[in-house]
């Protein structure tokens, strides 16, 4: 009786019966996958350059001692508020890339029916899923907690800030891998349930709180400060990390108005983020147990017909389509073949619907405003149109050929007589068709306030000129890391981590640097006039509300142009970025027939 209850004991607290053996399967896996050894090098390489920089800033090397010591505090506020924000995002999007073939692999691989004749229960394997990447995720937070210890020791920053970053943190990883692993239910793409997560995210917790807001400061005529504060914050991961910020940062200020409670906050987020789970366990069985009994999978639920299987008889005769001749080269036929909507087609016109209602709903609430003659509008829009279209221009062209490794179809196009330019033409192609959807929002957007009389009509030359070098650069440079690495998640992580790094951290090591020794202003000013989002920016600043004349581009390293100015130097940086996409699509071909297994 005593063993007994011992082992019930042991049982209950080695925590098996809530993961169980599919969590010491991943994590066995995971163990011996090099690229998470060379994640957590490069993420702790990149926290400590900042870090670095951060405290130089902070604390210069000139001045008198005492000096320094006065500026420890503030030296310890900027740092661990930079440490705190850069795994706040990065941990999110790993997550979110992570999770994204979670469940697909095993649906795809007809093992999640076999898994279901096995004493695992699909609960088990979808929280076993689930906390075996969380793992490697707390593994990343657990290597800052070091840094944020030892600079803790400055003074200027409470524990309280600390322990409720790092539990904001962890509840918003997990929702965000909840929901990655409930779409890759319903999709083997890796790309499709990356994007589908993110714009979950962008709806719920950007888009919905700007249309709440909106809608109260039009049906009202002022902006409710406590009541939208509260619906805002306490579900919105970001909006409760952004507050809790202010409150460390300038205490006096903030505690007068709203109290901000994280514990509820991250109650609200484990709740969202289990219900996202039940509804995964529930989608999880129904699958398993349709591959058990030797249905067919998820994606094709139903067949073509309204009668089951079983009921055709064997005497009736089956309507087999005569096969399309393929003309013209046959990797271009067949990307041009391939239906642009995918084939949930009515699923897919449903929420286009959806998203130009919305769309043109906030160009209602702004019209109320009086804003859409406003630059910073537009700028605002512009800059979220090409976020977006950015996003699927990272995401495809990193998976056009990792894709096919993975359903083992590469091998066969490689074995027949297609040379590889006729494959790297037919895949940009492919890559161009699908992107073409996404960035029509833009332009459509353009176009319309341009026949409006808002937006100058040169504004939409000089912003085919940016997206033209933007899908061009992207689309070679994911050709390149598909063609390097054989998983979708591996080639997709990289081409984010490049275009991160050369948009967003390279220009932000810059400026620190240039802060820190006073010193080549003009070299970082004239590599920020190479972002992209600047470019959108600068234009849109220009161009909007033009009726007394076109207005001048100031760049930061050219100063003040001219449009003829400014579109040669759009056009110079067009050819630069070209032709590193193109340097990169050739290295891609380079590389197509080695480690093709």
């Amino acid at each position: 009786m005593t063993t007994a209850v011992l082992n019930f004991i042991w049982w209950f607290f080695s925590l098996s019966w809530l993961t169980g053996p599919i969590f010491d399967k991943e994590l066995r896996v995971s163990s011996r996958r090099r690229r998470n050894y060379v994640l957590r090098f490069a993420y702790l390489a990149l926290l400590t350059v900042f870090l670095v920089l951060f405290w130089l800033r902070a604390v210069p090397s000139g001045g008198s001692g005492l000096y320094q010591t006065s500026r420890m505090a503030e030296a310890g506020k900027v740092i661990i508020t930079f440490i705190v924000w850069f795994q706040f995002i990065a941990t999110q999007i790993v997550a979110g890339i992570m999770l994204s073939t979670s469940i697909s692999d095993e649906i795809y691989n007809r093992t999640l029916g076999l898994l279901m004749t096995t004493p695992i229960n699909s609960f088990q394997i979808v929280t076993g899923k689930l906390f075996s990447k969380l793992l490697q995720l707390i593994l990343l937070l657990a290597i800052s907690l070091p840094l944020l210890a030892i600079v803790r020791v400055f003074g200027g920053v409470p524990w309280d800030y600390i322990l409720s970053s790092l539990c904001i943190t962890l509840t918003t990883i997990i929702f965000v891998g909840s929901l990655s692993l409930f779409f890759s239910i319903f999709s083997r793409r890796a790309y499709v349930v990356i994007i589908l997560t993110i714009l979950t995210l962008g709806v719920l917790f950007a888009l919905l709180p700007f249309l709440a807001g909106m809608l109260c400061n039009a049906i009202t005529g002022h902006w409710p400060q406590q009541a939208l504060t509260t619906a805002i914050f306490y579900p919105n991961p970001y909006g409760a990390m952004m507050f809790n910020t202010m409150m460390m940062a300038q205490p006096r200020a903030m505690g007068a108005g709203f109290m901000f409670y994280w514990p509820l906050h991250c109650g609200v987020m484990m709740g969202a983020s289990a219900f996202v789970l039940f509804l995964s366990v529930c989608m999880v069985r129904r699958v398993a147990l349709r591959q058990a009994t030797g249905q067919l999978g998820v994606s094709a639920c139903r067949l073509r017909s309204d009668e089951p299987a079983g009921t055709i008889s064997p005497d009736q005769p089956v309507f087999i389509p005569a096969p399309k001749r393929v003309k013209g080269p046959p990797v271009l036929w067949k990307e041009l073949r391939r239906p642009m909507f995918g084939r949930r087609k009515i699923a897919f016109i449903i929420s286009i619907a959806i998203g130009l209602i919305i769309l043109f709903s906030t160009y209602a609430l702004c019209a109320n405003e009086q804003a859409l003659d406003d630059e910073g509008t537009h700028i605002i829009y512009t800059v979220i149109f090409l976020a977006l279209g950015t996003l699927f221009t990272i995401i495809l062209p990193a998976t056009c050929i990792t894709s096919e490794k993975e359903s083992r179809s590469w091998p066969l196009l490689l074995a027949t007589t297609l040379s590889n330019w006729q494959i790297l033409l037919g895949k940009l192609a492919g890559i161009f068709r699908r992107c073409l959807p996404i960035w029509c929002v833009l332009f459509g957007h353009i176009i319309l306030f341009t026949l409006a009389g808002i937006i100058h009509p040169v504004a939409f030359f000089q912003i085919a000129i940016l997206v033209a070098w933007v899908v061009v650069f992207l689309s070679g440079t994911g050709l390149y890391f598909s063609s390097r690495f054989k998983r979708t998640t591996t080639a997709v992580i990289m081409n984010f981590a490049l275009a991160a790094t050369i948009w967003a951290l390279l220009p932000l090591l810059m400026i620190l640097v240039v802060e820190i020794t006073h010193d080549g202003y003009d070299l970082a000013e004239a590599y920020i006039d190479t972002n992209p989002f600047v470019h959108a920016v600068i234009i849109m600043d220009a161009a909007v509300d033009w009726r007394g004349g076109l207005g001048s581009y100031y760049w930061p390293g050219l100063n003040s142009q001219d449009v003829f100015g400014s579109t040669i130097w759009m056009l110079f940086c067009m050819l630069g970025y070209m032709f590193a996409g193109l340097i990169f699509a050739w290295r891609a071909k380079c590389r197509f027939r080695r480690n093709i297994f």
